[in-house]
């Protein structure tokens, strides 16, 4: 819906409250006394609040913030339209705007988290003062607060990337209906062949993952962090699976090839929120086995329900605002004749190769979320193995050395398995040249990783095994 004829901005103008020159020395009096009570104001509740050691409580940490907060939130705006007043210009570049919206949305946002937080805080304090210190511990603390910076920078990241991209679409547009998934492989005698194999594939992944969450949720021996997370897994596998392998057989079994352009979309959505919920996930599980070993003592504290929920929750969050952000990016694409995908799913990358427009900025939003969903959760899985490992050296008994090592080596298997075939998959000079063997490489991890983790978490887990033995009888 872009016009034909289009002009690079540089700037905006900023109208202000008022138009009128005799008003302007009033409006910038009360604008610069409100600004300095708002900026001083909350700079001593800050000031107050780390100086004085009674005030190292849950309430006060989200004030604190808050103040900060409010204090980024007025000057993102209130300087600039005080400029502008003194020198009688009401201009602002581009790229101005764009960093003024960017940080007006994140301290907005930001406001907004904190006040839940504190409203939440003042709940439990008055409707469960007995338990206040355990549920509003440090760590639940910590991690509010996380979230709520975390929700506060992507949905502004969010924001000002649709603004970005309102001037890059290319003159002439057409309206793709449909993609075409080539497959693994394009010879009729291998159909049948391709077509029972990921259909079994499929019903053991299936299958498995849904015996690990039933017993999960049936033994109450089961109901720990650990097995928690582990059920929680299972299901993002089923569905990780679900995303890609079902439209593959079907495609096999009509002998068509076509995806539409809704569909291809679909599918990179819930396959990119599966995908990096099992990224979570697996750096979660990573954490809890980190606080077994070497923290055992405070375990049950520093992984209460209320933290283990948390840290779910915010592996759906991350999860949810990665894959919008970037189906967003491939929506904002226009693409040419060439449809074909040499894979059998919609893979973000290939599906953005095929793009008429261009593409820079949408390939640099791929790595930086490649880093940030990719490079970092792994480095935090090997620095807790690095603790753990270090943990468990020190240990005087061989046979708590071994119980330790146990507990990992399942985790350890599909952390290898994951990570080393997705992996090879993206950062593999040759992936961008051989599309085929890529797709072949990443049955790996979308199909065979889900459906091994099953067997890994129960062929050397008693506890999985007596489970499962109570579910059949």
């Amino acid at each position: 819906m872009e016009p034909e004829n289009q002009t690079h901005v540089l700037e905006f103008m900023l109208l202000g409250l008022s138009e009128e020159a005799d008003l302007q020395p009033l409006l910038f009096g009360v604008f610069l006394s409100m600004y300095l009570v708002i900026f001083t104001g909350n700079l001593l509740i800050i000031l107050a609040t780390i100086t004085d050691s009674h005030l190292h409580t849950p309430m006060y940490l989200f004030l604190s913030n808050l103040s900060f907060a409010d204090i980024c939130f007025t000057s993102t705006t209130i300087p600039k339209m005080l400029l502008n007043i003194q020198m009688q210009n009401k201009v602002i570049t581009y790229e101005g705007c764009l960093s003024q919206m960017y940080f007006f949305v994140v301290f907005g946002d930001l406001d907004i988290s904190l006040l839940t937080a504190m409203a939440y805080d003042r709940f439990v304090a008055i409707c469960h003062p007995l338990r206040y210190t355990v549920i509003m511990n440090p760590q639940v603390c910590g991690l509010l607060l996380l979230v709520s910076w975390i929700l506060s920078v992507l949905d502004s990241l969010l924001q000002c990337f649709m603004v970005v991209r309102l001037d890059m679409e290319p003159e002439n547009q057409t309206h793709i209906l449909e993609f075409i998934l080539l497959g693994l492989s394009e010879e009729a005698d291998l159909q049948p062949l391709l077509f029972g194999l990921f259909l079994s594939m499929y019903l053991v992944t299936f299958t498995g993952n849904l015996l690990i969450i039933l017993a999960t949720i049936t033994d109450s021996h089961l109901h720990t962090p650990m097995y928690f997370f582990l059920s929680n897994l299972s299901f993002a596998d089923i569905c990780f699976t679900s995303t890609t392998v079902p439209k593959m057989l079907l495609n096999i079994q009509m002998q068509n090839k076509v995806i539409t352009y809704e569909g291809c979309l679909s599918q990179m959505y819930f396959f990119v929120i599966f995908g990096d919920l099992d990224i979570f996930l697996l750096t979660v599980m990573a954490y809890d086995r980190f606080v077994a070993i070497c923290h055992p003592l405070r375990y049950t504290v520093i992984m209460s329900p209320q933290v283990c929920g948390l840290l779910l929750l915010v592996s759906w969050i991350l999860s949810v605002l990665d894959s919008l952000l970037q189906c967003f990016m491939v929506v904002r694409l226009s693409f040419c004749t060439e449809l074909e995908i040499p894979h059998f799913f919609c893979e973000l990358n290939q599906v953005i190769q095929l793009a008429c427009s261009d593409t820079f900025l949408s390939d640099l939003v791929v790595f930086f979320e490649s880093v940030l969903f990719g490079v970092i959760p792994l480095t935090a899985i090997l620095f807790s193995y690095f603790k753990i490992v270090s943990s468990i050296l020190r240990m005087s008994s061989a046979g708590g050395k071994y119980k330790a090592f146990s507990t990992c080596g399942s985790h350890l298997s599909v952390v290898s398995l994951f990570y080393g075939t997705g992996l090879g998959v993206y950062l593999s000079p040759s992936a961008s040249q051989n599309f085929k063997a890529s797709a072949i490489t990443s049955v790996m991890y979308t199909v065979v990783t889900p459906m091994l983790n099953p067997f890994i978490y129960s062929l050397r887990n008693s506890d999985i095994k007596q489970a499962l033995r109570k579910l059949f009888s």
